[in-house]
């Protein structure tokens, strides 16, 4: 049996396409931080074991980045739309954007750069803000803390929650992905038939089946796309 629809429910996902225009470069451009580091020395689970200090030191200053980035207009209309919605933001950034936009339930697939968990118990999560974390620094059981981020060869967070909110929102919006880093790319073909579907990127290289597809900036793109949602108010 289908999943019941919910026209008063909007899910969100949004890529590193909205956070780089806050500043935050991704490990796709050709400069900035991820310029100075090879994934495999820094973003897999082989990088933490070979070389702990290097890994941290590169989260500590993607945290730093992070941490000084400010919402821009594209965060800021997709917490709004709450006041007339049931909304989920999902997404793949590492960053607190969304939450620091006024988005109150967001779910991070791939991690939360202002977080630490335990190497030992990966369910002792702590909030660390912008601080650092080196080598030492340890959970309530005594084993290191590690950057509570998805480094590749891991599973994703949330996964199937995610698919969940995707199948029964009325309204789907895409925002800042080329939607080519799966499983979380995967998602988007969960949504509902009936559902409006929109996809907002400077680049589209998927064309998921029932988007209506507009390529520019979020800054641009998406306040555009919420003040006619929030006009138009929640389907009765």
């Amino acid at each position: 049996m289908p999943d019941q629809i919910d026209h008063n429910k909007v899910v969100v996902l949004t890529g590193a396409g909205i956070s780089a225009e806050s500043g935050l470069q991704t490990f796709r451009d050709m400069n900035g931080l991820w310029n100075a580091y090879s994934i495999d020395e820094v973003a897999t689970p082989d990088a933490w074991e070979r070389n702990p200090r290097l890994v941290l030191e590169f989260y500590n200053e993607r945290r730093k980045k992070a941490v000084a980035a400010l919402p821009n207009d594209a965060h800021k209309a997709i917490a709004a739309l709450e006041e007339k919605y049931e909304v989920r933001v999902i997404t793949q950034n590492v960053d607190d954007l969304h939450e620091r936009a006024g988005s109150t339930k967001v779910i991070h697939v791939h991690g939360e750069l202002v977080k630490a968990r335990s190497t030992a118990d990966p369910s002792l999560v702590y909030e660390i803000g912008g601080k650092e974390i080196n080598l030492g620094d340890v959970c309530d059981k005594g084993s290191q803390l590690r950057p509570h981020i998805v480094w590749f060869g891991e599973e994703i967070h949330n996964h199937e929650l995610s698919i969940d909110h995707i199948r029964t929102a009325g309204k789907v919006l895409v925002v800042g992905t080329s939607l080519t880093v799966y499983p979380a790319a995967g998602m988007v073909t969960e949504a509902h038939q009936q559902a409006e579907k929109i996809l907002l990127s400077l680049d589209i290289e998927q064309r998921p089946y029932g988007f209506h597809c507009m390529q520019g900036k979020a800054v641009d793109l998406v306040p555009t796309i919420v003040r006619r949602w929030m006009e138009a108010g929640a389907a009765t």
